[in-house]
Parts: structure tokens; sequence; C-alpha cells
């Protein structure tokens, strides 16, 4: 049974290896530190933080997110470790909340290895305070325990460091808010969390029928960021209605254990007023995992299911490949350990002894991986059965180019509740392959990053090459977002300042879906800048002075899409200066940045532009693992969503969109 502390009580701890899971309503950081028996810190390598997660016996989360699960293994701390401190921080600077009076009561589980509970602790009480010591674990007469402590600071992180005496106090608390800017930038944007608090899967509702839809919404695990850090929706322009979720969201699973298999079941929505009752579903043979079914979730419409089921999918191959690398970590280190208090005994390197000794710890090494392997390729085997299923299944706006779907494309008449802008994989399971769904509208622009030539298979592209293939993956996305929106609801404009990307334009060119013909030369590109600069601020006027309806005759209220071509080259210091205006301030009122450039041709600017590239999503026209999960921030593979060589169904979507735009105006 689970003890429920009070502030100052203490538990017995039973187990060694431990998972500390905390549970909060807004992203925040998550950290340890660990402490001499007067709990000194003795230096910034005993804290344990975004930037350096893992240290021996412990291992925190790499970025701030709604919800965490810390590992600990107590056998493993050093010597001179009596404490455990866990720590929570708000992240400075990205428009969250500044104190912990302004969110809801963080709640830390300490909890064994299974999930079975050990003790609790809510940390209320707090106002002001930004950064606090939830609870810590603590060693007295060999023996562990864990206490809850609640102690708040007002001065952020660097008043708790010098607290426990440690010197680089305000340098080590600038790093943690650095590494944690860091990986909000490269997270893919999550759902946000479940306004019941139900963080667990529940047991299967039917999968409802195409025909039994309603109103899309959102659902999926708690991270970083649902579309923007803190979930914030953006206002929207006045006279264009954005998308609405009937509920503010959907909870993460718990993590696969070894157990069983992956349960397909989602969470129960809470409504007023639920779906009737669906068909149900085959019943699975007795001993054999249930079969998949495309639409598998909750929601109130086909596009809400498949949209919950893809991120359940997501979620599910991130916490089993969390569970398999956690597993193997744990089966190195205890046959490190076993090596270790073997060999310390002279008398055992004398004979055979130090040889059976290394031969059976190595034989527990191999079956603890081998029960590990097992479980992984269970799970995936289950995931990839499920995404054979649902795959097919997707609707235009999250299928790939070469899905059959596409060949039946009619413009839509209501905008999509996300868009598929590639795949994601791990090293684990390199043939899975997850689609990456982002919310609409984008709540962040996008980068296409036309810089590094080495993709992972090692092989080599050429700066000329990369150019391109970043050109062409740019004009991929903004046809998938021409063609998943009503006629005339949304705009593409092309800065091209040297008119090097003419040719991976042609296909918009040619087709007449843009706003305009591609701007090039200087005036050209001032007239392009300056025109979406004085929409951001005409449409922020008339919304901050609660007058929308204030706008000009004629306002074309619909999202529009800047893609930026070969930047810096080509761009003076107002222009460049007018770009990071509108990352910064225009997807809130629907204007959107698509950069196409290299961040190394722009280091002249040096840090100016840092916040430039932060506001915006990285992708990359190669492979490349920096995109991180938000639940437990592995690096996954990213792959862009590209035509297939030789399909016409790009310009056959894009001769259908025109057509539309043609009757729209």
């Amino acid at each position: 049974m689970t003890a429920e502390l009070v502030r100052g009580q203490n538990h017995p701890l039973s187990q060694s290896r431990l998972e500390i899971r905390i549970s909060a309503g807004t992203p925040m950081v998550a950290a340890a530190t660990l402490g001499d028996e007067q709990g000194r810190i003795h230096g910034v390598e005993w804290v344990a933080h975004p930037g350096t997660p893992t240290l021996p016996g412990l291992e925190v989360s790499r970025q701030a997110a709604a919800d965490h699960r810390l590992a600990v293994d107590l056998d493993a701390m050093p010597e001179a470790v009596h404490r455990v401190s866990v720590l929570l921080a708000l992240p400075t600077g990205a428009g969250g909340p500044a104190r912990f009076g302004a969110v809801p009561a963080p709640f830390v589980a300490v909890t064994g290895l299974d999930g079975t509970g050990i003790a609790s602790y809510t940390v209320a009480g707090l106002d002001t305070e930004s950064a606090v010591i939830a609870l810590e674990l603590y060693r007295r007469q060999g023996a562990w325990k864990v206490r809850a402590i609640g102690q708040g600071y007002a001065g952020g992180l660097t008043d708790l460091f010098t607290d426990q005496g440690l010197a680089e106090a305000r340098q080590l608390a600038g790093g943690i808010h650095e590494a944690v800017a860091q990986g909000l930038a490269r997270s893919v944007p999550a759902p946000s969390s479940r306004p019941d608090g139900d963080r667990s899967r529940q047991p299967a509702a039917p999968a409802l029928g195409p025909d039994q839809g309603g109103p899309a919404s959102t659902a999926g695990g708690s991270g970083p960021v649902p579309t923007s850090p803190y979930g914030t929706q953006s206002p929207g322009i006045p006279g264009q209605p954005a998308p609405q979720s009937p509920y503010q969201g959907d909870a993460q699973p718990a993590a696969p254990t070894s157990g069983g298999g992956i349960d397909y079941s989602h969470p129960r929505r809470q409504t007023s007023a639920p779906p009737p009752p669906p068909p149900t579903a085959p019943p699975a043979e007795p001993g054999r995992p249930a079969q998949p079914v495309a639409g598998d979730a909750t929601g109130w419409s086909m596009e809400e299911r498949l949209y919950n089921q893809v991120w359940g999918m997501f979620e599910d191959l991130a916490r089993t490949t969390a569970a398999y690398r956690s597993a193997v970590d744990f089966a190195e280190s205890r046959m490190e350990k076993e090596l270790d208090q073997a060999l310390s005994d002279p008398r055992s390197r004398i004979g055979g002894q130090g040889d059976a000794a290394r031969e059976a710890a190595q034989a527990r090494h191999t079956e603890l991986v081998e029960q590990a392997q097992a479980a992984l390729d269970r799970d995936v085997a289950q995931l990839t059965a499920e995404s054979e299923v649902v795959e097919p299944a997707l609707p235009p706006a999250f299928a790939r180019w070469d899905n059959p779907v596409w060949h039946g494309y009619r413009v839509p008449m209501e905008i999509p509740m996300a868009l598929r802008l590639g795949d994601l994989h791990l090293p684990e399971c390199s043939d899975l392959r997850i689609p990456m769904l982002i919310r609409l509208p984008l709540e962040r622009g996008l980068w296409i990053d036309s810089g590094r030539g080495a993709s992972l298979d090692g092989s080599f592209t050429d700066t000329h090459d990369m150019r391109r293939l970043a050109m062409e993956t740019a004009v991929a996305h903004a046809a998938r977002l021409l063609a998943v929106y009503p006629a005339g609801e949304f705009s593409v404009h092309v800065i091209d300042p040297a008119g090097s990307g003419a040719q991976a334009l042609d296909p918009l060119v040619r087709t007449g879906v843009l706003a305009g013909p591609p701007a090039t030369g200087a005036a050209r590109v001032a007239d392009v800048l300056a025109r979406l600069t004085q929409r951001v601020d005409l449409v922020q006027m008339a919304l901050r002075g609660g007058a929308p309806d204030s706008l000009p005759p004629g306002f074309d209220t619909s999202q529009q899409l800047l893609i930026v071509n070969d930047f810096p080259h080509g761009f003076d210091d107002r222009a460049v200066n007018q770009l990071r205006y509108l990352a910064d301030e225009g997807p809130a009122v629907g204007v959107h940045l698509m950069m196409v450039a290299d961040r190394e041709d722009a280091s002249a600017y040096g840090p100016l532009l840092d916040p430039l590239w932060r506001a915006l999503l990285r992708l990359t026209p190669v492979p490349d693992d920096h995109l991180a999960d938000p639940w437990v921030g592995h690096a996954w593979t990213y792959e862009p969503s590209l035509v297939p060589p030789g399909s016409q169904v790009l310009q056959q979507v894009l001769a259908k969109v025109a057509e539309a735009r043609a009757k729209h105006w």
C-alpha cells in the first residue's frame, strides 16, 4: 500500500531500484542532486539535470515536461552519497508560469520498477517559489528512506543550489535553463494532458465506425509542448475560425512492463454526452494479443481517433524502448558490480574461482539482456501489426505521398486537426515508422536545414545537392499544407532572392497555387516582408483593441506561409529583423515561416539569430536523429515525407488545389 506523506514525514524503502514519477499540470524541469551526510553538493558533477541527465545510479529527464520518470538505483550510488534530492523548477524564458502558485500542485510518487507504489507526496503550499526540493532519499545506518521536503525557493535554482552549498550555483542554473530551451526547440510537439488526471490506458473501448464521427480533438501523452510549450492556443485571425478541441487533451499511458504486451486501448474520455455505443471488435483468441484495429482510440470522428492512435503508438514505442535500454543498462551495471565483488578478494583470483565468477556474471548478464530483447521484440511486433492496419486507413493529411488515398483526393471543406511532416523511428526497430503528426494551425515555424551533408547511413551529400533536397522538402510540405486546407484559406508566398530555388519551386509556380511569383531581388524581397509584417501588426492591434471587425475591407483572413530560401544571402539587417519578428509573432495571427537555410551561413550574426532558430522546428531533407519525443527524450531519426520519384501525385493534387482556388476567388 502506498504511503501518502506529508511535509517532513519519512518512509522506509524496501527496494533499491526505484522510479520517481512526477505529475504536474504544466511543463517543468526535473533534476536531482547527490549530497553527503550533511546534504552538501561537492560540485556540479553531483547534479543530474537535462544537460547532464545521467549519474551513477541516477537518470533524470532530458527536457521539461508535465510528467517525468526518474530512474534510481540506490545500490549503484557512490559510498560518499547519503542523500538524493529530487528538484522541480519552472522553465524560464519560455512564456510559461513563473511561480508554483500559478500551477497545480505537483504530485511525486516513489514506485518500484513494476509500478508498485511505495510512497507519494503532493507538493502543496507553494506561492512565489519557482524551484522546490520535492523530496529526498537518504541513507541512515545503512538503510534508505524517503522524506517529503517541499522546500521552495523564490530565487529559483540559483538560490536552491546556493542553499545546498554549491559555489557554481548561478552558472549551473543558467546552464540547466539553456539545456531546457534547446530541448524544447527540438521536441516533437505533443498533445496536452488529460483534465481528469487519468494517466493509464483503460480497458478497450471498441472502435467507432467511419460514419460515427463528430468534431476533431486532441489527445495523446503530455509533454513539453502541445504545439506551444505550455499548451496555449493561438487566438487566430478575426473572421477565420480555428479548429477547436471539444476537450483539453488526453494523458500518457503507463510504461510497458515485462508482464504483458501493449494494450491497444486508450483512455476513456469524460464528457457529458458520449458517442453512442459502437460495434465491438472481434474478441482475441485466448493467450494471443488483441488484433489491432484502425481507429481503436477515443475520439468523436475517425480522424480524431486515428490521430490519438498514432500518438499512442508513438508513446508506446518510446516507453517500451526506454524499458529495454534501462534493462540492458541494469544488466551491464549488475555484471560489473558482481565482477568487482568477486575479484576484490585476492583469494578468488587463484584457481578457477575467478573464471567461474566471470562466467556466472556473464551468464546472468546474457539472460537479462535476452529477456529484455524478447519483451522488446514482442511489443515491436504488436506495434508493427498495428501500424500495418493504421497506415492504409489514414486520411490525406496524415498519409504518406505514396498512399492510394491521394489518388482520390478532393479539396477539403474543413481544416484537419493535424498534418504529417514525415516519419520517426528508433535504431532498435528501424523498420517501424511512426507518422510525425503536428497540430494545425501551425504554432511554430519550420526550418528546413540545408546544411549538414553527412547522412546517418554514412553517405555524404554535397552542398549543392543538400540545398536542392532542402528546397524540394519545403515544396512538398507547402504542397501538403495547401492540399489539406479548404480553398482560399491558405496562401503561400516565396522569397528566393537569387532565384536558386526555381527548379524545385516549379510545381508550385506552374500550377498557379502561389499567392504571387517568387520574390527575387532586394526590392521585391523587401516588399513581401513589409506586407506580411504590416499584416501581423494590423491583426495584433485589432485583437488587442478588442475590435477584430475593424480590419480593412477585403482583408485576406487566410493563413499565410512564407517560404524563405537561401537565407541569409540577399537579406539586409532590416530584413533579418523582420524575419525574427515574423517567427516570434506571426504564428499567433496566422503568418507562418518556413526557412530553408544553413545555420553556418548565418554564423556572422552570432547569437543574434539564436532566438530565430529556436523559434522554428528544425527538419532535415535527409534522415537525421535530431528530434526528441516528449516523454523520455529518445533521439528519433526523422525522415521527411517526400513524393516518390517519378510520381505525378504532387502535380495532380496541386492542379485540383489551383482549380478550387480559381473557383473560390
